[in-house]
C-alpha cells in the first residue's frame, strides 16, 4: 500500500506550497495574475471561461470525477469554478489561501489529458485552462516541493535527475559493455555527426532504468540503423518545467535538445518511450519558441517501432506469447494519434491482444500524466484514489485474460505500478521495447 497520508480540504502537506503561501501579499497576487491574464492569455482564456455553460458534460470525461464518487469538486468545470471562474471573477482579488487551494487542484487533481475537452459541447480545452493557473501559481512561487526540486535539477544540469555529464557518458559505456555479452561489436555511437537518427531519452533512464537504453541500443543495431545520442547536454527530452509553468525554462530545455540533434547533423530525432516529453517538443515546447513545428523531424518510439516492422527492419524469433493488453497514452494518442500505429505493432509482437475498454482516444488516463506523480508523496494517496476508473479498466481486461499491461510511456509505468500495487490487481507492465527485444532475433 501507499505510504503517503490523505490531504483533507483544510490540510496540506506540502513545503513548496505552504512556503510560497507565506510569503504572498494580496498586492502581489492582483498583481501577477493581472499580469498574466493580461499579457500571455488574450482571448482564448475569456472565450473559454466565458463560452462554458456549466452544463457538466465535461463530468464524465474526468477520471477523478468518476473515481471520487461523481463529487462535483472533481469535474472539470468545478476545477476551473474553484481556480479562474472566482480569478476572473474578482479581476485577480483573491487571498493567499484561495492560492494554495487553486494550487493544489490545478496541480495534483487534473493531469492535462484533455479526455474532457472530448465531452465537452464546445470543445472548451480545460487542460489550458488549468495549464494557465499553473502559470500563475509558478509566477507567485507556489509549486509543489518535488516537481519543483525537478524544474530545479533540469535549470542546473538540462536533465531533471542531476545526472552530470561523466554520469551520463559512463552509463552508455556500462550498458554498451553489457550488450557486448550479446553481440560483440555492439556500439552505442556518441557524437556522430550526420546520423540518420539522433535517439535522445528522458532523465530517469540513465538512473533508473539503464536497462532500456541497451535494449534500444540492441534494436538499432539488428535495425542497421545509422544513429547516435549526444555525450552533453540536449540528451535529456523531459520536460518538467512544462508543468510547473515555467515556460521560460521550457523554452531552454527545448533549446538544448533541438540544438544538440541540429549540431550533429542529425536527420531526425527518435525518442524513447515517453508522452509528456512528446508533449513538450512537438507541441508545447516548440511552439513557445517559435516553431509551429519541431525545427528537426522528431517521432516517438511507436513511430520508430512501425517502421522498423512496416520495413521489416528486423526479425522475431516468435511472438510475445503471454496475453496483452496495451494503455494509451494521452500525450501520444490525443495529442498525436499514435494509437492505430501501437495496435499495429502490438499485433506484429503479440500472440493475443486484448482491448482495455475504453481505448485509444478514449481511454483513462494513468493518473500520472500532467506532472501529477511528480508532486510527490504527499499526494501519492490521492492520486490512486483518484484513479479507480483506472484500475476497473485494469481488472476488465485481466478478467478477460490479460497478464500484462503494455504503457508506451514512462509517467504511465509510474502510475500504473502504484494503481497495479494499491488495488492488487496482479499484472506485469512492459515497455514495447521490453517486448521487441524479447523476440526479436539477435544480429550476430
Amino acid at each position: 500500500m501507499s505510504d503517503s497520508k490523505p490531504i483533507t480540504e483544510n490540510e496540506i502537506d506540502d513545503k513548496g506550497i505552504m512556503a510560497g503561501v507565506e510569503k504572498l501579499s494580496p498586492e502581489k497576487i492582483e498583481r501577477v495574475i493581472n499580469e498574466v491574464i493580461t499579457a500571455e492569455t488574450g482571448a482564448k482564456l475569456k472565450v473559454y471561461v466565458d463560452t462554458c455553460v456549466h452544463c457538466g458534460l465535461c463530468s464524465e470525461g474526468c477520471h477523478y470525477f468518476i473515481s471520487r464518487d461523481r463529487d462535483p469538486k472533481f469535474s472539470p468545470a468545478g476545477k476551473v469554478k474553484q481556480t479562474l471562474w472566482e480569478i476572473m471573477r474578482k479581476r485577480g482579488r483573491v487571498s493567499p489561501e484561495f492560492i494554495k487551494n487553486a494550487a493544489v487542484v490545478a496541480y495534483t487533481q487534473c493531469n492535462l489529458c484533455k479526455r474532457c475537452a472530448m465531452y465537452c459541447p464546445f470543445g472548451i480545452d480545460i487542460a489550458y485552462v488549468m495549464s494557465v493557473m499553473r502559470r500563475i501559481c509558478h509566477k507567485l512561487g507556489v509549486v509543489p516541493l518535488y516537481i519543483q526540486d525537478t524544474a530545479h535539477s533540469h535549470s542546473v544540469t538540462a536533465n531533471q535527475m542531476w545526472v552530470k555529464d561523466d554520469e551520463w557518458i559512463d552509463t552508455l559505456m556500462w550498458q554498451e559493455e553489457e550488450a557486448r555479452d550479446e553481440v560483440s561489436n555492439l556500439r552505442i555511437p556518441l557524437d556522430v555527426e550526420g546520423s540518420d537518427t539522433f535517439y535522445s531519452v528522458i532523465g530517469p533512464e540513465p538512473k533508473y532504468r539503464a536497462q532500456l537504453i541497451y535494449q534500444a541500443a540492441m534494436i538499432m543495431e539488428a535495425a542497421g540503423e545509422s544513429w547516435t545520442m549526444p555525450s552533453s547536454p540536449g540528451w535529456d527530452n523531459s520536460d518538467m518545467c512544462m508543468y510547473t509553468g515555467d515556460y521560460e525554462m521550457m523554452e531552454r530545455l527545448k533549446k538544448v535538445h533541438f540544438e544538440a540533434a541540429i549540431r550533429l547533423k542529425a536527420k531526425r530525432i527518435v525518442m524513447g518511450e515517453c508522452g509528456h516529453a512528446f508533449r513538450s517538443v512537438y507541441d508545447m515546447g516548440n511552439r513557445a519558441l517559435g516553431w509551429k513545428m519541431p525545427p528537426i523531424p522528431i517521432i516517438h518510439a511507436i513511430e520508430y517501432y512501425h517502421e522498423i516492422f512496416s520495413k521489416e527492419k528486423i526479425k522475431i524469433k516468435k511472438k510475445f506469447d503471454r496475453p496483452v493488453t496495451l494503455h494509451d497514452p494521452c500525450n501520444i494518442v490525443r495529442g498525436r494519434g499514435l494509437h492505430h500505429m501501437a495496435r499495429e505493432v502490438v499485433n506484429a509482437t503479440c500472440k493475443t491482444f486484448i482491448e482495455m475498454t475504453p481505448n485509444c482516444e478514449h481511454n483513462y488516463c494513468c493518473g500520472a500524466g500532467g506532472g501529477v506523480i511528480n508532486c510527490g508523496p504527499p499526494f501519492k494517496n490521492e492520486r490512486v484514489e483518484s484513479s479507480k476508473a483506472k484500475a476497473e479498466q485494469l481488472f476488465a481486461a485481466k478478467a478477460k485474460g490479460a497478464e500484462v499491461v503494455i504503457a508506451p510511456c514512462h509517467n504511465c509505468h509510474g502510475g500504473l505500478e502504484d494503481i497495479i500495487h494499491h488495488y492488487g490487481i496482479d499484472m506485469e507492465l512492459k515497455f514495447l521495447g521490453d517486448i521487441i527485444y524479447e523476440i526479436m532475433e539477435i544480429p550476430e
